[in-house]
């Protein structure tokens, strides 16, 4: 995103002894790779973060589009954590309460069963986009450069120069190779099925490897609308009046009016996110026979008929966690290797921020 953001607070620590500084080696750019990255950094290590994609965010990656963005991964987040609210304090202003505070519930033809809301609890968006907030966690460790966008690990293993050490081999977008060695330890902080195939193809038996078997994350397809005609005068919005929806059809899960959050564009714009078992049976279908079902559903389930200006999808290969670790991290002191993601506690981006927090805490 290219508006500014408040400066987040996590810069190197001076007056560490060199002695005392390890470098550590993060393997994904979500919540909880730049929680771990920054607490680690806080506490005075040297911390390098490699990333495939073009910006860090995970999936909170927000998608722009002449008509307004969209949050095609987290919706929204909850803050139950004190710590959790320390962090975000760091960032003022950049986070702001949505009005989707109620949350309906629909049944399969789109009838309102219920108006769910949890007491006292605020349901809070990044502005301008959800992935403003971890990228302004990132920014500090970007500005030192630490972090390493479009760059893909391949392969980690032991560095020659070094046996105690660890070294990354990293294929950036043009399909150049790197090395990079010398760490003293690797945290891989990408889904389950990720963190366990990278292992694998490195030739790695992690102490805790077999932990990762048990984890079961769910695909999501997720359609992005927009109806640019509905901004005319007397007409803001189409269809319900409400701006956020649990369902129970048969192919949507959730829905959410995009433009209903604060510091959005106006236009109207939704974001729908199909259900689990739904997008697991679809998973490998053609993106366009995908789409049509998807905005069928739609229309079934909000009254919307109407031709949207834009329409996109984007298939999440890893979204929700079904079955998660049940403990907060992974980590091996004497191998220099973790993992650590929202699937070591739930599904929630607050699960995401506790895990790679943790586990800093414990290598630190």
């Amino acid at each position: 995103m290219t508006a500014p953001r408040p400066r987040s607070s996590s810069r190197l620590k001076t007056g560490m002894p060199a002695a005392s500084v390890r470098r550590f080696a993060i393997v994904g750019a979500g919540m909880a790779g730049i929680a771990c990255a920054r607490t680690l950094a806080q506490a005075g290590h040297a911390v390098t973060v490699f990333e495939k994609a073009p910006h860090s965010g995970g999936r909170t990656a927000a998608l722009a589009s002449p008509f307004g963005s969209f949050d095609t991964g987290a919706q929204y987040f909850t803050v139950r954590d004190a710590r959790f609210q320390r962090a975000l304090d760091t960032v003022p202003g950049l986070c702001r309460a949505w009005s989707a505070t109620t949350i309906r519930v629909l049944d399969a033809a789109g009838r309102v069963a219920a108006a769910a809301r949890a007491p006292g609890e605020a349901h809070w968006v990044a502005s301008p986009a959800m992935d403003a907030l971890v990228q302004a966690w990132a920014e500090p460790l970007a500005d030192e450069g630490r972090l390493h966008t479009h760059t893909a690990v391949t392969r980690i293993e032991r560095d020659p120069m070094r046996p105690t050490a660890w070294q990354l081999h990293c294929e950036t977008l043009g399909g150049d190779t790197h090395l990079h060695g010398g760490f003293d330890a690797v945290v891989l902080a990408q889904p389950a099925p990720l963190a366990r195939a990278l292992l694998q193809q490195s030739g790695v038996a992690a102490p805790w490897g077999q932990a990762l078997d048990a984890v079961d994350i769910a695909p999501c397809w997720t359609l992005m609308l927009a109806f640019a005609h509905a901004v005319r005068p007397g007409l803001t919005t189409l269809g319900p009046q409400w701006n956020a929806a649990r369902s129970t059809h048969h192919r949507i899960a959730w829905l959410a009016r995009e433009s209903s959050k604060p510091g959005r564009k106006q236009i109207e714009r939704w974001t729908v996110q199909a259900s689990p078992a739904w997008s697991l049976e679809h998973l490998n279908d053609d993106t366009a026979r995908v789409q049509a079902k998807l905005i069928k559903a739609f229309a079934e389930v909000t009254g919307i008929h109407a031709t949207p200006t834009h329409a996109e999808m984007r298939r999440w290969r890893y979204a929700q966690t079904q079955k998660p670790l049940g403990q907060s991290f992974l980590w091996d002191a004497a191998a220099g290797l973790g993992a650590c993601g929202d699937w070591c506690l739930g599904h929630r981006l607050e699960d995401a921020f506790v895990s790679g927090l943790e586990l800093a805490l414990a290598a630190a």
